[in-house]
């Protein structure tokens, strides 16, 4: 019971692999220490502590979710540096703390959203410099710099270094679309498709095009591999679809059928009803057929749809 009620809550547990988990994990643990290291050592900044609550949250979507759109370098940087600069401003011109660090918060994910580099731990960068205590405010508008800006920096430096030593983990998220083995032959998907798509959602999604790209045909490969009809499934009158998108669709019809026990003798006769060459006529063997489907359809309400 206590499995299967992990595996519906969280459902993350199940597509990411032991090593997978621990290395996203020592990613995290030197990150922050370089963080730490740095603030102490080479800025000799005491305050620099403070700051170490949003990079942990930075540390996360860097290491185990590197190929996110709010884990990239601009996200990173931008937003941190974006929110720190106006948690300062509110800081200074702003008494009520309350004021400030809601005004600040609020002001940095409408920054962020237009600057395109939205990353939630810039909030807390914002909050720190309203909360962070009378050692943060004598810093003033330097805390932007140190230790804002030479933490960002640094913790997407070791991303990087981290994640390429690890083909599956290219970082920054458009060396992993380079370096993708799996074949556009089968995805007529376009740019202006996956644009369309999440404007109509209109609400940020947090998987970057190249990767949903990517998913999309390793899920389509892994549907076709597992759909596979026999042939003793291929019936007459019935529909069936090749399972390819766009132009490559095709649907067609069994019209007529001569049923032999011999398979090379066992004929089906099809109509092509959707797709390129419509109305087309041909003569296969049934296990030809079946090898050319993917699934069964059926019209419903003037669209096909797969059989169960």
């Amino acid at each position: 019971m206590h499995k299967d009620l992990l595996k519906k809550y969280w459902p993350l547990n199940r597509t990411t692999s032991h090593s997978e988990k621990l290395l996203s994990g020592l990613g995290g643990f030197l990150a922050i220490l370089l963080v730490m290291f740095s603030s102490l050592h080479f800025l000799a900044l005491q305050p620099a502590w403070g700051i170490v609550a949003s990079m942990g949250a930075s540390a996360v979507l860097l290491f185990a979710i590197p190929h996110g759109p709010l884990s990239q370098p601009w996200p990173v940087i931008g937003g941190h540096l974006t929110s720190a600069l106006i948690g300062v401003s509110c800081a200074l011109w702003i008494k009520d703390p309350v004021i400030a660090g809601s005004l600040a918060v609020g002001l940095s994910i409408t920054a962020m959203y237009y600057l395109g580099c939205l990353h939630p731990p810039g909030g807390a960068t914002a909050l720190t410099a309203i909360i962070g205590g009378e050692s943060v405010h004598a810093l003033g508008y330097q805390f932007v710099v140190t230790p804002v800006f030479i933490n960002a920096l640094a913790i997407v430096l070791l991303a990087v270094l981290f994640n390429n030593l690890f083909a599956w983990r290219r970082y920054p998220a458009k060396l992993q679309a380079a370096k993708s083995t799996v074949s556009n032959a089968a995805m007529p998907l376009q740019h202006e498709d996956f644009l369309a798509a999440l404007k109509s959602i209109d609400s940020f999604v947090d998987v970057h095009e190249e990767e949903l790209k990517r998913i999309f045909q390793l899920a389509n490969l892994h549907a076709k591999e597992h759909a596979i009809l026999t042939a003793d499934q291929i019936k007459l009158g019935k529909c069936y679809s090749n399972g390819c998108f766009g132009e490559d669709w095709s649907i067609r019809q069994i019209i007529d059928e001569q049923q032999e026990s011999d398979p090379h003798k066992d004929w089906v006769i099809f109509r092509q009803i959707v797709g390129r060459a419509p109305k087309r006529s041909d003569c296969v063997t049934r296990q030809e057929f079946a090898r050319w489907a993917a699934y069964e359809v059926k019209l419903e309400n003037g669209a096909w749809v797969r059989v169960k």
